[in-house]
C-alpha cells in the first residue's frame, strides 16, 4: 500500500471493491430515493412506493439488491414487512451525497441557471 503525505495509506484492494458495489447499487437513482427514504424512517415498501413514486413490483426488487447488499435490513410486523437501513455510515454518505447536491443546485436554482438535462 502507498501512503500519501496526509500520511493515510490506500485501502485494500478488497475494501475498494466492496466500495465499489455500494456505490454501484446507489448509482440507481431509485434505490438512491429508497434509501434517502429509509434514512429518514423505516417504512413499509407499500409507503415506499408511494413515496419514491414507484411502482410496487420494482420497488420491492430494489429492496431486495439492497438487502441483499446488507444496506437494508427488514423484520416482519403482522403482515408488513418493515425495512430500515441499520448502518449509520451508509445514511451518513447518502445525507452527505444528497444534502450536498441539493445545496449546490438551489443557489443556481435561484438565478434560474438550473443546467437540465434532455
Amino acid at each position: 500500500m502507498a501512503t500519501f503525505a496526509g500520511g493515510s495509506e490506500d485501502p485494500s484492494a478488497d475494501v475498494l471493491t466492496e466500495a465499489a458495489a455500494v456505490f454501484g447499487l446507489l448509482a440507481s437513482a431509485a434505490r438512491l430515493h429508497i434509501m434517502w427514504a429509509l434514512s429518514q424512517g423505516e417504512s413499509d415498501v407499500t409507503h415506499l412506493a408511494d413515496r419514491v413514486g414507484g411502482a410496487l413490483p420494482a420497488v420491492s426488487q430494489h429492496l431486495a439488491k439492497l438487502k441483499l447488499a446488507g444496506l437494508v435490513r427488514s423484520r416482519r410486523e403482522g403482515r408488513r414487512q418493515v425495512y430500515y437501513v441499520d448502518d449509520p455510515d451508509i445514511v451518513t454518505v447518502v445525507r452527505v451525497m444528497v444534502g450536498q447536491l441539493t445545496a449546490r443546485t438551489a443557489p443556481a436554482a435561484a438565478r434560474g441557471n438550473v443546467s437540465r438535462r434532455p
